[in-house]
């Protein structure tokens, strides 16, 4: 069980309310995550905490892309998908997919960019020098939207560019092997693809145009409604987690356990862990998030991309397409 945390979510009482007689009954849920993607969540599902608080095995398993994410999800694959990336989601609910947005799972202007090949020289002054290049963008997501905003903001036509869909493992490589002149990706990509380049935007500067990047739990709305319960209670592990992390004293003890299931070294977890924040539950549900500037920033999202020719049109409103009950609740267990 978890050390508690002053203001943290009290799991020994989520435990308490499923049981250990619940193991048996041959409930089983499916959930979609990152490798190379160290989060604190890692630590709980190493630790069997998930399993303990819902009562029931989880099968856990790992994606390339968060579009492939809403592919699960849309076959009932998958049921729950921790740290789907907001642009994703939006793509998916656009287009019919009936997902609610649960908590935010994570926030990192700085571990999502695109990377431009080092021998070309381009930097924030030369960036129109890109027309014509060939640029490795994994499409539909986090990493689309802010290459998309990127080259507006610096004036670049997209269509100049020969933009290809590659997934930031695959677009790391190629840069590295020279057959592509810029990549878009994150974690462990992006550090790979920092060998053979650089960015053209830190992620502050990206923040303080509004490009946020940020990643969510989500799960198909027909599935939550018929699962609340379960979805609250893994959600609360997950807030106790982060809660654990922000804390501070329990880093040099999760920091191992969560580098060996992320398929990392300690020293590259440590370095992307330090590039995220992990907003707590009062924060997720205050304006800054989901209480108010969640529906307007999927709305900017999608028009974006209709703009774009990415997707056909755009929701008129995404405040359907988020779901605040269950996290409100665990944050009541």
């Amino acid at each position: 069980m978890f050390k508690k945390t002053t203001g943290a979510i009290v799991l020994s009482a989520v435990a308490a309310l499923t049981g250990s007689t619940a193991m048996a009954d041959g409930h089983a849920i499916t959930v979609g995550y990152f490798l190379e993607w160290p989060m604190p969540f890692q630590y709980a599902k190493v630790q069997g905490t998930y399993e303990e608080a819902l009562g029931m095995e989880i099968n856990w398993v790992s994606f390339d892309t968060g579009t492939a994410m809403s592919a699960a999800m849309a076959s009932g694959d998958v049921h729950l998908s921790v740290s789907q990336g907001v642009p994703p989601f939006v793509v998916a609910t656009s287009a019919g997919q009936d997902l609610q947005m649960l908590d935010v799972a994570v926030s990192y202007a700085d571990n999502d960019n695109c990377v431009v090949r080092s021998d070309l020289e381009i930097d924030a002054s030369s960036v129109a020098d890109l027309a014509g290049s060939k640029v490795a963008v994994p499409l539909g997501t986090a990493a689309h939207y802010g290459f998309l905003r990127q080259m507006d903001h610096f004036g670049v036509d997209v269509s100049s560019l020969d933009v290809v869909d590659m997934s930031p493992p695959d677009g790391a490589a190629a840069l590295a092997q020279g057959s592509i002149d810029m990549m878009c990706g994150w974690g462990g990509s992006l550090r790979r693809a920092l060998e053979s380049g650089n960015t053209l935007m830190s992620g502050d500067e990206k923040t303080a145009l509004g490009i946020l990047v940020f990643d969510v739990t989500s799960a198909p709305t027909a599935w939550v409604a018929e699962n609340s319960e379960t979805v609250s209670k893994f959600l609360a592990v997950t807030a106790e987690a982060n809660a654990m992390w922000n804390a501070g004293d329990m880093m040099d003890t999760m920091l191992p356990v969560i580098a060996q299931d992320a398929g990392m070294d300690a020293e590259a977890t440590a370095a992307t862990m330090a590039t995220f924040v992990f907003p707590t539950v009062e924060e997720q549900l205050g304006a800054a998030w989901l209480g108010a500037s969640a529906p307007a920033y999927l709305k900017g999202v999608a028009d974006v991309f209709v703009e774009a020719g990415s997707i056909d049109a755009a929701l008129d409103s995404y405040e359907g397409a988020i779901n605040t009950g269950p996290l409100a609740a665990a944050n009541d267990m």
